[in-house]
C-alpha cells in the first residue's frame, strides 16, 4: 500500500482532508502526558508509544489505503482471514475455517462463536453479511475511486452502476448469506485466486453494524478534486471492531490513544492462531505522528517513544551502536517507482517515455541513499513473488542514449516535465523523497530534459492529485499487503486508472485483459506464465520506471519484545511487551 502510507505507491491513496485539530471520543484525562518512563516492568501492562509519520486519515478500512491509517486500524479490527505473523501465509482470523464451492464461486466461513464487538454487541454471520452489503451497496461519493480504492481493486465494481463516479461496471461480489449464526457464504460471480489473500487487507474488516449504523459511517462526499470528507462521527471518533485494542481519543497532530480491550476473545479464550491466548499484553498503545525522520530518532533516544518505523538508513548504525536501542529488520516487499501520465503530452509518445528511463540514474539513488539495504528494482514486483520475470527490458542509466530518443520523437533538448514528489512523508520504498527528486531531477537534466518540480503535502493533496490524474511525472511505491503478483501489477494495472492516465490512453488495454484473466485462474504454473508475460509488456510500454525494492527497518527500545515485523508494513502490537 502507498502509504501502507498508501500499502502505495500503490499504490498510494489518500481521500481525506480531515478536521485539522482534535477528534476525539472519550476521556483524554488518563492519558495526558504518558511517557515510555511511566510503563511498567517484565511486559505485564503499561503503556507502548509508537512514532508515526502522519495522522491516519480516517479509522473505517474500507474507505483508507494508506499505511498510517491501517496501521492503527489493524489494532482495533480484525478481518475474517489473517496473516501469519512475519509471512504472507493465510491462516484464521475471525474464521476458524472455510471452503469453496467446486465452482470455486461460493466461500463458506465458519466464526468463531463468543466474539463480540468492543460495544458489547455480538459478533455472528449477520454481522459479516452487514459489512459486505455495506461496501457492495455504496452509492454516490462511496463510488469514488478515491473514496473505496481497496473494494475497487479486489472486488470491482458495486450493485448499483454509475458512470460517473469511475467505478468498475462489474463486481467480483455477488452476495453474502448467513446461513446460521456462525455461518457466512460469500458468493463470487466468477472465480478469483487472489480472493481469499485479499480479505487479509485491513479494508475488509469486520466492524460492529450498530455502530456504523450510530455515528454515521456512511455519511460523506466527494470535493472538486475527487478528495473524498466523511461528515459522521464513526471514522474519526468511533472505530468499533472485535480486536485486542479499543479507541479512547484522537487529538491530530498530537497523539491517538488506544486502550487494551478486556472483552477481546484472544484474552478469554484458547486461541492457537491469535495471540498467544492473552490479548494484549500493554493496557495503552498510543501513536504519535512525527513527519521528520530526525526528530523521530530523537524521541528515540530521549525516552519520548519506544519505537518507530521508516528508519532512514544512515541512522541504523547510530541505533545500532545504543545498547538502549535495537533495530528490526522488515522483510523488503515493497515497489518504488517513477510514475507517469501516458495521456499526458509528450509522455503520450513511448520514445519520452523511454527517454525518462534511461535518463533516470537509479543505481546511484540506491547506492547513495539507501544504506546498503537497497537494490535496483527492474520491474514493478518484488523477485520474491511468483510471476517475476527476469527478461524484462531494462533501462540503465544513458544520458546520451535519451537525448538521442528524443530526438527521434520529433523533440528538441531540453523537453520539459513537471515532476512532483510528496513532502512531510517517508516511505519503505522512499526514505526521503527529496533527495531521491534532487537525484533524478540532476541525473533527468544531463539526459535532455528540464526538470519543473512541484511539490505537495503527502496527505490529502500528493495522493490526491496522483489518484486523479493531475501528475505527470512523479515519485510513489507500494508495499505488498498479501503474497501475490495481484498486489502488485493486479492492483496498480489490472484496471483503468486515472493515476497512470489509462482512463484515457488504450496502450494498457492488453495488460488489463491478461492480469483479468491472470486472477481468474486457479492453475499457479498457469498463473505465473501470465503473469510473466504481463511483466515483459508492462516494461515494454513503461506507464512507469520502478526505481528500488528496500528492506525497512524498524526501532525499538531495547526493553521492547515481542514485536514480528511484518513484509507487508502491518502487524499487531497485542504480542509486544515493554519491561
Amino acid at each position: 500500500m502507498r502509504g501502507k502510507l498508501l500499502k502505495f505507491a500503490l499504490p498510494l491513496v489518500a481521500f481525506l482532508a480531515l478536521i485539522a485539530a482534535g477528534c476525539g471520543g472519550g476521556d483524554n484525562e488518563s492519558t495526558g502526558g504518558t511517557s515510555p518512563s511511566e510503563t511498567t516492568g517484565g511486559g505485564g501492562g503499561g503503556t507502548l508509544v509508537f512514532g508515526s509519520a502522519a495522522d491516519p486519515v480516517a479509522l473505517d478500512g474500507i474507505l483508507v489505503s494508506d499505511g498510517e491509517s491501517s496501521r492503527v486500524i489493524e489494532q482495533i479490527f480484525e478481518t475474517l482471514v489473517m496473516l501469519k505473523p512475519g509471512t504472507t501465509d493465510v491462516e484464521p482470523g475471525l474464521a476458524e475455517s472455510w471452503e469453496a464451492s467446486d465452482d470455486g464461486t461460493a466461500w463458506t466461513f465458519h466464526l468463531r462463536q463468543g466474539v463480540k464487538f468492543q460495544d458489547g454487541t455480538d459478533f455472528n454471520a449477520d454481522a459479516v453479511c452487514f459489512n459486505f452489503d455495506r461496501w457492495y451497496n455504496f452509492k454516490g461519493s462511496f463510488q469514488n475511486p478515491s473514496a473505496t480504492y481497496y473494494w475497487q481493486t479486489i472486488f470491482g465494481g458495486f450493485a448499483t452502476y454509475d458512470p460517473k463516479s469511475g467505478a468498475p461496471k462489474d463486481s467480483l461480489y455477488k452476495s453474502c448469506e448467513a446461513t446460521d449464526e456462525n455461518t457466512a457464504v460469500i458468493t463470487l460471480t466468477t472465480p478469483s485466486s487472489a480472493f481469499l489473500a485479499g480479505l487479509t487487507l485491513t479494508p475488509f474488516s469486520i466492524a460492529s453494524p450498530k455502530a456504523l449504523q450510530d455515528f454515521g459511517a456512511d455519511e460523506g462526499s466527494v470535493d472538486a478534486d475527487g478528495i473524498f470528507h466523511p461528515t459522521g462521527t464513526y471514522s474519526t471518533e468511533h472505530p468499533t471492531g472485535t480486536g485486542p485494542f479499543m479507541f479512547k481519543s484522537w487529538t491530530r497532530g498530537d497523539k491517538l490513544v488506544l486502550d487494551r480491550f478486556p472483552g477481546y476473545w484472544g484474552a478469554t479464550s484458547d486461541n492457537p492462531t491469535g495471540f498467544n491466548g492473552t490479548g494484549a499484553k500493554i493496557d495503552q498503545l498510543i501513536f504519535r505522528p512525527i513527519a521528520d525522520n530526525a526528530a523521530r530518532l530523537q524521541a528515540l533516544q530521549t525516552g519520548e517513544i519506544n519505537g518507530y518505523d521508516l528508519v532512514e538508513p544512515q541512522d541504523i548504525p547510530t541505533i545500532q551502536e545504543n545498547s538502549d536501542l535495537q533495530i528490526l529488520d522488515r522483510p523488503a516487499f515493497n515497489v518504488g517507482y517513477v510514475g507517469f501520465n501516458i495521456s499526458m503530452p509528450p509522455l503520450d509518445d513511448p520514445k519520452v517515455r523511454q527517454a525518462i528511463a534511461y535518463g533516470l540514474d537509479r543505481q546511484g539513488v540506491v547506492d547513495s541513499f539507501y544504506g546498503g539495504r537497497g537494490e535496483v528494482a527492474k520491474e514493478f514486483m518484488p523477485p520474491s513473488l511468483f510471476g517475476y520475470a527476469d527478461d524484462v527490458p531494462e533501462y540503465t542509466f544513458d544520458p546520451e542514449k535519451s537525448k538521442q530518443l528524443l530526438q527521434e520523437a520529433g523533440l528538441t533538448p531540453p523537453v520539459k516535465i513537471d515532476f512532483w514528489y510528496p513532502t512531510d512523508v517517508s516511505r519503505p520504498y522512499m526514505p526521503d523523497p527529496k533527495r531521491n527528486f534532487e537525484a533524478f531531477s540532476a541525473s533527468l537534466e544531463q539526459a535532455g530534459f528540464k526538470v519543473v518540480p512541484h511539490t505537495a503535502p503527502w496527505s490529502p493533496d500528493y495522493l490526491g492529485k496522483s489518484d486523479e490524474g493531475q501528475l505527470q511525472v512523479y515519485l510513489l511505491g507500494w508495499t505488498g499487503d498479501f503474497g501475490d503478483p495481484d498486489d502488485f501489477i493486479g492492483v496498480f494495472f489490472r484496471s483503468p486508472q486515472k493515476q497512470w492516465g489509462t482512463t484515457d490512453s488504450h496502450e494498457m488495454d492488453d495488460v488489463q485483459k491478461l492480469l483479468e484473466q491472470a486472477r481468474a485462474e486457479t492453475d499457479e504454473a498457469k498463473r505465473t506464465e501470465m503473469y510473466q508475460e504481463a511483466n515483459r509488456q508492462i516494461m515494454t510500454i513503461l506507464p512507469g520506471v520502478p526505481y528500488a525494492h528496500n528492506k525497512p527497518a524498524v526501532a525499538f527500545q531495547a526493553n521492547v519484545s515481542g514485536y514480528v515485523p511484518s513484509p507487508v508494513d502491518l502487524q499487531s502490537f497485542a504480542t509486544v511487551s515493554v519491561g
